[in-house]
Order: C-alpha cells, then structure tokens, then sequence
C-alpha cells in the first residue's frame, strides 16, 4: 500500500519509478504510468538485491517493504553506493541501521529511517518544537484515526499493526526504559477533529530516536500511543485472540501454514466500501522549559482522504511523505551525510510547505502554520 502511494506520488511528481517487489499483484494501475517499470527482488537475499540494485542505477532506493527486511536494504544500498529511505522497524533494528552512520558517512551518503507519518512527520513536528525550548523534559506522540463508514479496513500492515497490539512498549521514565503491556494501558483522550478515542502505549521507533537525540537537552520521559476507532480496535482484538494473527505455522492438507500472512493476503484483497474516507491526527506534545519557565507546546498534523486517492484512505500521509523526502535527497534539500532518523535533517519548512501542497495540515497549540 505504502509503494504504491509512493511511487504514485513520485511520478506525479515528475520522477521515474522503477518498482521492486516479491510480485507484482496490484501494481497495475502503478506501471500503467510512463517513466515505470518492474522486477522481482527477495529481500532476504543481500547480494541479489545489491545486484538489482546496480543494474537499475538509482539516485534513491525508497523501502517500503516490511520493517524486517530493512537492515538487509541499508546494507543492499550501502554495497551498491545509492542513498536509501525506509518507512522503519523496530527499536533494536533500527539501533542497528543507526550505527552504519559511519558507514554511509564515509561514502558520501545518507540513510533515513522511518520517513512515514509515525515515525516520520512526528520526527519533524518534534523537531521543530524543540527549537523553541531551552530545556526538555517529556515528550508524548502518537497518532488517531477515524473513518466516516464504521467498518473494518486495513489500517496499515497487519503484521505490524498486531506487533503493535501484543509486543510489549518501551517508554522511558526519569532516563530508564520501562516496558509496557499495551493493552494495560488503554486510556481515553480527545483528538482535534477525531474526537474521543481510545489510545494506548505501543512499541515504536521514536521513543529510542527522541530519546537518543534529545536527551542531552534534558530529555527523560517519552511516550508512544497508538489509537484506533471501536469498529477497528474490536476486529483486530478479535483477530488476535481467534488465533487468526497468530505467527505459529499450522499443517492444513498437509502443508505448513502460517496464520498471519493468510489473514493478511485475504485482506489485501479486500476493497474500500464505496464512499469511504478516513480522518487522521498525527500529534506531538512537549513539556519543558523556556527563558527559566514552564513550556508546552502542542503540535498536530491532520490528514483526510484525497479526491482521486480513496483507495489509500488516511494511507497517503505515510507513503506520501516517504515521497517528499526521497525527493528532497534528490534535489539537494537533505544534504547531511550518514544514518538519521527524520527530525534532525529534513528541512522543516519545506516539509511542511510540501505536506501542505498535498492537502497535510500542521498546527502548533491550534494554529495552522504550514498554510500557503
């Protein structure tokens, strides 16, 4: 779903696209655009994927695969001397993609990891509140969503979404790491134009990546939290509990099965209900201090469903800011060399200025700031 919003964007955008993938299911309506073209590409294969690489010759290679194969990609990448972006993984893997800053420091390139909407625009927002305090001290994101149908559509990977319900979520409290169970946590909040939801706290990249990069200014509490509307929250539950989710192999007919990945391949062809959208706030808050007293800022990125985009629903501000940055490494906007998260290389204002051409809206404590 990410690539293709991506590579959409990417075409529309004047680039070309050259498509890698396990199959080529769904990409139709993708190749049907000049400038593209595809080829098979296994991610577990290092070597393979550096020889692809090479042949196709491009200035960026832009990762939307599955967070588990991206370490093979900035090492497929690094081999092959190209710049690479990735939507991110994991905190271990993602420790592991920042130590190579070196590596691709030395042969003039940069590697971004998470450059979706969380992490990714979350990383920026962040960065650009930070400017604005002398001192940190608490930082809690996140993201909630909405649909106007109240039926079960996709999300975002099934796999990922399920990692994100059970696998336990690391916080940092007073500079410790404590882990969290998400579903221990569930509080309720109200969001900008989404309303009272139900959140709670998920293992995601940025509470390692804020604390890593802020913490010499004082940081000591982050906080990630995931929100789902009801209709979504109790079909995933009902996924997990049933079994369906699970990544245990099962024998059927005689051959080893594993549950997840038919859950997710009989999803994937599920259509979006006629008239469908979705509403997303991406958000960011910031405790510190500011000239010796107390600040607090609060920044917020609202996302709709696109005229001609309902097929990606609330999807586009992940695919589509992958996007923005790919381009900016292209044109020169991102000039840093080695490995980064988001916040402390991509140019604010610009990104604000693209998320905005694309209909993205962030406001500080309420107000817009990234109007034309």
């Amino acid at each position: 779903m990410q690539g293709k919003i991506a590579a959409r964007d990417l075409l529309e955008s004047g680039h070309s696209v050259f498509l890698a993938d396990l199959h080529q299911v769904g990409l139709e309506k993708i190749l049907k655009y000049p400038k593209t073209a595809f080829g098979y590409v296994d991610l577990r294969k290092i070597s393979a994927t550096t020889a692809l690489i090479k042949k196709v010759k491009p200035k960026v290679v832009l990762n939307c695969a599955e967070g588990d194969w991206d370490l093979n990609v900035y090492k497929a990448a690094l081999r092959a001397r190209v710049h690479v972006l990735d939507l991110g993984s994991d905190i271990p893997m993602t420790k592991e993609q920042l130590a190579m800053h070196k590596d691709f420091e030395k042969k003039g390139l940069i590697a971004i990891t998470g450059c979706g909407s969380t992490p990714g625009i979350n990383n920026v927002m962040l960065h650009h509140a930070h400017e604005q305090f002398d001192t940190l001290d608490t930082v809690e994101a996140g993201f909630a969503w909405d649909s106007n149908i109240k039926k079960f559509v996709v999300p975002f990977s099934i796999p990922s979404i399920v990692e994100e319900f059970t696998d336990p979520a690391a916080t940092f409290e007073n500079g410790k790491q404590v882990m969290k169970v998400p579903m221990e946590t569930i509080e309720e909040r109200e969001f900008k134009e989404i309303g009272k939801q139900k959140c709670f706290f998920v293992r995601h990249p940025e509470t390692h990546t804020f604390y890593a990069y802020n913490k010499k200014d004082g940081l000591k509490n982050v906080r990630f939290y995931a929100g789902f509307p009801d209709h979504s929250m109790d079909a995933i539950t009902t996924f997990i509990n049933t079994g369906l989710a699970s990544e245990e192999p099962i024998t059927i007919q005689g051959k080893k099965v594993v549950p997840v990945h038919i859950l997710t391949e009989t999803l994937r062809r599920n259509p979006f209900p006629e008239g469908y959208t979705e509403k997303e706030n991406l958000w960011v808050k910031v405790w510190g201090k500011k000239d010796g007293q107390p600040h607090e800022i609060h920044m917020e990125c609202i996302v709709n469903t696109l005229p001609d985009w309902q097929d990606a629903g609330c999807n586009i501000d992940t695919g589509m800011p992958a996007s923005i940055m790919a381009q900016m490494v292209m044109d020169g906007r991102i000039t840093a060399r080695g490995s980064y998260p988001p916040g402390p290389v991509v140019p604010v204002k610009e990104f604000f200025r693209e998320l905005h051409k694309r209909g993205m809206r962030v406001y500080q404590d309420g107000k817009l700031i990234n109007s034309a």
